[in-house]
């Protein structure tokens, strides 16, 4: 009997300081639920012989119309009390990508991403001109204020009480709150999407490494996808992403090697705290942080859906 295609999908709600006690039992079990139905959407599109790229976004989407993560609606507010939002989507096997920043009536931005990439002549959209483009692609809009929560506006005013920007604000924990999916599908085809609200309280168009290919995000067929997760400005600095691939390409390191590397011995040492997800062109799947935890799933082929908010300790597995 021939095997199917081996296929693979992972994905990040955010990485930092998630100390455990932090949530209640029961606010643990909806993460969980939520980060398994977003592997789910990605799944069943792989399973049925559909595209990454089609995976990731669906994924993204599903983390972006969740509340417990800062993308889409959830999304954090900025120095003037509104939101901001930075998404980006890469294929693969073309190395073409799509990306915008500053949106701010867009409910699903990983998908005026993935417009921009397939319907422009352009990588990256930023700011009025992003969501003019959302207008015109007739995709669904939304008034600023639909992405506020009471939590995030409570962290925006502790933000606030200090007087500068916060990564995510509450006694001593906090969290990236980016989110992102990797994928290969049946094809042997990469794709990586990422997508954030940013960081709260941010001023003056304060752009961070999601909506930048080769920080946020990078798919290359010929090494791995990547989705990351953190400091915005180490990610930038140490162009996170692409260097994963890159380290792979090219010095003939493991996946798990190139993660390590990338985000212990370069970001580390230099203060940048957060974590990655990726996926090798052989389907091999990692997911790394520098932190006490990241928000995260994943899963390969038939197999079970794994789910994780702390330490390996806290890894659930969940029959499809």
């Amino acid at each position: 009997m021939t095997q199917p295609n081996r296929y693979a999908i992972a994905i990040h709600g955010g990485a930092g300081t998630l100390s455990k006690g932090m949530l209640t039992e029961d606010q643990e079990n909806e993460v969980h639920a939520a980060l398994r139905q977003a592997v789910m959407a990605g799944k069943q599109i792989l399973a049925q012989g559909g595209t990454s790229l089609d995976a990731v976004e669906a994924a993204v989407r599903e983390l972006e119309n969740s509340e417990w993560f800062n993308a889409g609606k959830g999304s954090v507010y900025n120095y003037d009390g509104d939101h901001e939002l930075d998404a980006s989507i890469m294929d693969g096997a073309t190395l073409k990508a799509g990306a915008v920043a500053g949106v701010r009536n867009s409910p699903n931005p990983v998908s005026v991403a993935r417009a921009v990439m397939n319907k422009s002549e352009h990588v990256l959209l930023a700011g009025e001109g992003a969501d003019r483009f959302a207008r015109a692609m007739g995709l669904p809009q939304v008034e600023n204020s639909w992405f506020g929560t009471p939590m995030r506006h409570s962290q925006w005013r502790q933000a606030q009480d200090k007087a500068q920007p916060s990564l995510e604000p509450g006694a001593e924990d906090y969290k990236f709150g980016t989110v992102g999916a990797v994928a290969i599908d049946q094809a042997g085809n990469l794709a990586a999407a990422t997508s954030t609200g940013g960081m709260t309280n941010k001023k003056y168009g304060r752009v961070g490494d999601s909506p930048l290919i080769g920080c946020g995000a990078y798919a290359d067929n010929r090494s791995c996808a990547v989705s990351t997760t953190g400091h915005g400005e180490y990610f930038i600095r140490h162009v996170v992403a692409h260097e994963v691939c890159a380290r792979y390409r090219y010095l003939g390191e493991s996946l798990q090697q190139c993660a390590q590397q990338v985000l212990f011995e370069e970001l580390q040492p230099r203060g940048g705290e957060g974590g990655l997800i990726a996926i090798d062109h052989t389907g091999a799947v990692t997911l790394n942080f520098n932190t006490e935890g990241m928000y995260r799933g994943w899963s390969e082929s038939d197999g079970e859906i794994f789910t994780g908010i702390y330490g390996d300790d806290a890894v659930r597995s969940n029959k499809p």
